[in-house]
């Protein structure tokens, strides 16, 4: 048997910001002092946020536009970016949620068909700055070693003491809510299947549940697309903080609760909530509503050191026992269960790749979550028959 190849660690350490300036090129400055030059494209400015890397090699429209990438700076592990341009179809929500974009090659020459403009031009109407030029590799091997820290990028002139003052005061991202700020205001129905530029396994059912209510913590567009595609006929969308008797006045069938950023033990409020709905009807949770699920249940979480953010996650599911390849984006797990929980809940996912929890189901009651996307956008579709289980009611 071959032996294990043992990863060197990382002895490069990255330019300390003393050793540079911040100058009209740009550059990214971390919490722990080192500055990472880039050149600019996108908007011009100055942004914060919480710097993670993706790992995935293709989809930055979907996941410059996630809502679950509020208040982060992105690191594209991919080593070239820009080449398809930014086209309107591809759009997960209708802005850019991420605070800023860092690339190592950014590339103008756009050659998709369906684009409308360059990525520079999006995030310029964006107003997101980027940065091209940087050292990726060596930028995301620091951050695997270091764990997620916050930052801030520039594409301005601005010396390393105003941007070591902007730094100053900002908070983690535990003890974080976000979800007020990517909700949806108002409730509304959606209506839109999938665009079917793609070929899924995904069938209509002819029975099954019919009107699914969607707690909006920042829901991605392809979710709501696959809850029609697979026979849903009313998908009602409300706002994150909706109460109870609010939700259960649209009769709902079942209850899906959505993806979105934050830490997920911040939101007591809605957490609450769920707690009074989760006996009333069938609830289905992905990415931060698996954490709020198993809040609601009586789990706890916990920040991971850099967090799950890629289109590549290797997956085990206990039930089927196959894995499955898996889209990713979250910085919180949830933690491992003991005692009375496992009588109570089965765990059903297991990430392969550090063995975190990927996903339960409750015992008794039709409840079931995953931590993953199964949706993609963008990524692999290896679990897209969780949301026909869930049209059945978690029915055996």
């Amino acid at each position: 048997m071959a032996k294990p190849v043992k990863r060197k660690k990382n002895t490069k350490k990255p330019m300390k910001a003393a050793e540079s300036g911040a100058g009209s090129k740009g550059g990214l400055l971390l919490q722990d002092g080192s500055f990472w030059p880039g050149e600019c494209f996108g908007a011009t400015g100055t942004t914060i946020g919480e710097v993670v890397f993706h790992t995935g090699h293709q989809g930055y429209q979907e996941i410059l536009t996630d809502p679950s990438y509020r208040k982060q700076i992105l690191v594209f592990a991919s080593p070239q970016m820009g080449n398809q341009g930014f086209h309107e179809i591809d759009r997960e929500s209708d802005r850019v949620w991420a605070s800023g974009a860092i690339v190592r090659d950014y590339s103008e020459g756009i050659s998709h068909w369906r684009r409308s403009s360059s990525l520079s031009e999006y995030l310029a109407k964006e107003k997101t700055p980027g940065l091209s030029g940087v050292d990726t590799r060596r930028l995301i091997l620091h951050l695997r070693e270091s764990g997620s820290q916050w930052g801030v990028l520039t594409t301005e002139k601005k010396s390393l003491v105003e941007l070591r003052k902007l730094l100053k005061d900002q908070v983690s991202m535990e003890g974080l809510s976000l979800t007020q700020e990517v909700t949806t205001k108002l409730a509304y129905r959606w209506t839109e299947g999938s665009k079917n530029l793609a070929t899924t396994e995904l069938k209509r059912s002819k029975g099954g549940l019919k009107r699914v209510v969607v707690m909006d913590f920042g829901v991605k567009q392809q979710i709501l697309r696959y809850l029609i595609d697979v026979g849903f006929e009313e998908v009602i969308v409300v706002p994150a903080k909706s109460k109870a008797a609010e939700i259960l006045g649209f009769k709902p069938d079942a209850l899906f609760l959505s993806n979105g950023p934050g830490d997920p033990a911040a939101d007591a409020e809605i957490i609450a909530e769920v707690k009074k709905l989760i006996r009333e009807v069938p609830t289905f949770g992905i990415c931060l509503g698996h954490q709020i699920l198993a809040l609601a249940l009586g789990l706890e979480t916990f920040k991971l050191k850099f967090g799950h953010h890629g289109a590549n996650h290797p997956v085990k599911n206990l039930t089927s026992d196959r894995v499955e390849i898996t889209s990713q984006n979250h910085g919180f797990a949830v933690r491992e269960l003991s005692g009375q929980q496992v009588r109570e809940i089965e765990v059903t996912h297991v990430n392969l790749n550090d063995q975190t929890i990927e996903g339960f189901r409750h015992r008794q009651l039709p409840l079931r979550a995953i931590q993953f996307h199964p949706e993609a956008s963008p990524g692999p579709l290896d679990s897209l028959q969780i949301f026909q289980e869930f049209q059945r009611g978690f029915a055996a």
